[in-house]
């Protein structure tokens, strides 16, 4: 260090491990969003018939009405589906970018299917609803044997993950 940046660093109170420390907090060694920032407040699982979205504005616009509600489906066209109604609280900044990514075995095959949805998850709590819908869900009957819920960040960090009992092995 020059004499002169050494008195000011020592006139400020500045050691050399502070101004790392200062340094590496404006450069971004810290992450804007933390896993713990965000939480699963609840999941459930059911099946919806096309008529329980319908709300009595749609018949005066002919536009779907979803409140504050993300609604995501697989095929936007179709609304009768099985969905995820998701609640998510996010402690943090908001995530414009983010995804959730549902994985699941269905009861015909025991192989995982993994699903994706833009998610943009605002700062306090964001009700999504994620629809498997048309040739995506075989019927009204017909439940997943088990599935896992991720918040996935733009750089594919995850967020925050939830499942169901079945997902994992006893213990883990």
């Amino acid at each position: 260090m020059g004499p002169r940046l050494h008195q000011r660093s020592r006139r400020l109170n500045f050691t050399p491990m502070r101004l790392a420390l200062l340094l590496a907090l404006l450069l971004g060694a810290v992450p804007a969003v933390r896993a713990s920032d965000v939480e699963v407040v609840r999941v459930w699982t059911d099946w919806r018939t096309a008529e329980s979205f319908e709300r009595i504005s749609e018949y005066f616009t002919g536009q779907e009405n979803t409140g504050s509600d993300v609604v995501r489906r697989t095929q936007p066209a179709t609304r009768a589906g099985f969905y995820f109604l998701v609640r998510l609280r996010n402690h943090g900044a908001a995530q414009p970018a983010a995804k959730l990514v549902i994985s699941l075995i269905k009861p015909d095959s025991p192989q995982v299917r993994v699903y994706t949805f833009p998610a943009p998850l605002a700062a306090g709590d964001t009700v999504f609803q994620l629809g498997l819908t048309g040739a995506d869900w075989p019927g009204p009957k017909v439940h997943p044997v088990a599935w896992k819920l991720e918040a996935v960040a733009t750089d594919g960090t995850p967020l925050a993950v939830e499942k169901s009992f079945l997902w994992a092995k006893p213990g883990q």
